[in-house]
């Protein structure tokens, strides 16, 4: 049985090629937007804070907007693939996929990514070649490339005959022919009923909904979204919570809460069936990949297959001389009440307790990953210290493994010798190497993930900021020596006080600072980067002494070099594994593990 009034479609594609930007003309196209009633703003479905700060989408969102008749559910996902676990969750709700794909990049490292998951579960694809505005579009050779990209996923003779569609998201138009202008945005839903299958839906079978996304009420308690499978579930009906794993029995619940989803809201129904993706609130105790069922038909659904973490970072109690100035929550208490109620939600995301007291220890997709995660919790008021990133091995036959990246490279042919070098050192491998004309060059690698921390930075300084990289998780693969990439010491402060002028003058030959003049530090804190190898205890604090005694020049002005400031990704990166960085709602400062002197130099020639 179909619901054909119902269509339900993702749109995947790699970060900043316009996803969002499409289903804002969508909205518009359908009415579903207005701009006096809703924020006059781009992006709309990228409500959460950090998504408009970064112009990325981080979280799966759901719209539905009605098309000549017709439901269409659209899905909204995050291009980038630390955000995968979000990706593979609501691809189980729909039945095909918008795939876009940048007039002029072309396929990118996260459009394999989220592509290989579409095909793995059968979904026909639906090809948006988007940004048609931009000068030197080259539509015919990213058909091309997506052409390839597909025969390299094993995409089924079914799944290669896509249909093409060429628009532009920001000025809401869409044309199936290359060299025409579209009028508006039509051409798309037309390809989405002509193209998505209607959902197979049997209202006769027992209820089943699979829960792919969690969210929660203040007034109604935890909600689960998912699209129903089978049956139908009516306001107030006790329904069972069951979970495919061994050993776990089903929870009685009530639906107390159904609602739609209907443009850039919710609508409340009394009932939804088979085909339909909807939340239903007051599900109490209910988890990610959880199935709702008939008190009477409890039938649970394979659980969700999610990739497993890649990284790991230690997230502790701050315990620096300076905690409590800034943040609400200190705890450990709040840190694990905080993290507990995140691995709800965020099925991506692992936390274990290690030894001792508010210790955790945080395992996810990535850097970004678990960044992204730092930023809300330190915006929420939290204070804590969290340890360098370190991948995750995998042992297999005796062998060890580690986690591999593909890594695209977009740069001027005049910055390829030293970009040469920079990713040379670090045990990669040069699969690719194409000159996209105008003497740019794209370079493909693969290389290890631990290689590539930090790696930013570097690169955006040697192509002096013009340089574009993009990786993904490529796979696990037998583990290869790479160099120390952290060639300077520290400036470590030798004791509590605010920093001088003429103190940071007569240190800076020696290196560079992370700090300006006037800042409160303490012994053990970070203050710059040694020129050579080593650590250095400084005195960033000292003053000048007073005397009767002048010479020419003594009372000049000190000339200082702007200090480093460092944003979260860049001081996560930074850090040496006995190092920290302390993170509060207004600071980032960086630390050793041991604050005092004498015990760190004791436990550096014991280690030795």
């Amino acid at each position: 049985m179909k619901r054909n009034d119902v269509r339900n479609v993702a749109i995947i594609a790699h970060v900043d090629h316009g996803k969002t930007t499409i289903v804002d003309s969508l909205l518009k196209y359908a009415g579903q937007f207005n701009v006096k009633i809703d924020e006059a703003q781009e992006a709309v479905l990228d409500s959460n804070p950090l998504e408009r700060e970064r112009g990325i989408t981080i979280l799966a969102k759901c719209t539905s907007v009605n098309f000549n008749g017709n439901t269409i559910n659209i899905v909204d996902t995050p291009g980038h693939a630390d955000f995968g676990s979000e990706v593979e969750r609501v691809l189980k709700m729909v039945d095909g996929a918008i795939l876009m794909v940048d007039a002029v990049e072309g396929p990118m490292p996260q459009t394999r990514f989220v592509l290989r998951k579409a095909l793995a579960l059968g979904l026909r694809p639906i090809v948006v070649i988007n940004k048609m505005d931009r000068p030197n579009a080259a539509p015919s050779t990213v058909i091309d490339n997506v052409f390839d990209l597909f025969m390299k996923l094993g995409a089924s003779d079914e799944q290669l005959d896509f249909p093409i569609i060429y628009a532009s998201g920001r000025d809401g138009w869409a044309s199936k022919i290359m060299e025409e202008k579209g009028a508006d945005i039509k051409p798309v839903f037309d390809t989405i009923l002509a193209h998505v299958p209607a959902p197979n839906a049997d209202d006769t079978k027992p209820l089943q909904m699979q829960i792919t996304m969690l969210d929660y009420n203040n007034f109604l308690g935890h909600v689960g979204i998912g699209r129903i499978l089978n049956g139908f579930v009516k306001k107030g009906q006790p329904v069972a919570l069951a979970n495919a794993k061994e050993g776990s029995s089903p929870k009685i619940s009530k639906a107390v809460r159904i609602d739609k989803f209907s443009g850039l809201g919710k609508q409340e129904v009394e009932e939804a069936r088979a085909g339909d993706i909807v939340s239903i609130a007051g599900l109490e105790g209910v988890e990610v990949g959880d199935t709702v069922c008939g008190i009477y038909d409890i039938l649970p659904l394979p659980p969700l297959s999610i990739d497993e973490p890649t990284v790991s970072m230690d997230f502790l109690v701050n315990d620096s001389p300076f905690a409590g100035r800034e943040g609400k929550f200190l705890t450990s208490r709040h840190l694990k009440a905080r993290l507990d109620k995140e691995a709800q939600t965020n099925v991506g995301l692992k936390v274990e307790p290690l030894e001792g007291e508010g210790r955790f220890k945080v395992s996810g997709r990535g850097e970004l990953h678990l960044t992204i995660l730092i930023e809300t919790m330190r915006r929420e008021g939290f204070e804590l210290a969290v340890s360098s990133p370190e991948v995750i091995y995998k042992e297999k036959g005796g062998k060890v493994y580690e986690p591999m990246e593909f890594l695209t490279i977009d740069i001027d042919s005049q910055f390829q010798g030293i970009v040469f070098e920079l990713i040379g050192k670090r045990s990669s491998k040069l699969e690719n190497m194409v000159s996209e004309g105008e003497n740019r060059i794209r370079l493909e690698y693969i290389v290890p993930s631990r290689a590539l921390l930090g790696f930013k930075n570097e690169f955006l300084t040697a192509t002096r900021g013009q340089g574009i990289m993009h990786h993904s998780f490529y796979d696990y693969m037998p583990k290869v020596h790479v160099d120390d990439l952290r060639k300077n010491g520290v400036f470590i402060a030798l004791e509590h006080g605010k920093t001088t002028a003429y103190a940071l003058d007569n240190l800076q030959s020696g290196g560079i600072f992370f700090v300006d003049p006037g800042v409160e530090v303490y012994a053990g804190m970070i203050v710059g980067q040694n020129s050579r190898d080593n650590d250095l205890v400084v005195n960033p604090c000292k003053l000048k002494k007073l005397s009767n005694m002048r010479s020419k020049g003594s009372d000049d002005a000190p000339m200082l070099v702007p200090p480093i400031k460092f944003s979260l990704e860049q001081a996560v990166e930074y850090i040496a594994p006995d190092e920290l960085a302390e993170i509060t709602p207004n600071s980032i400062r960086l630390r050793k593990k041991i604050l005092d002197h004498t015990k760190r130099k004791r436990q550096i020639i014991e280690n030795s």
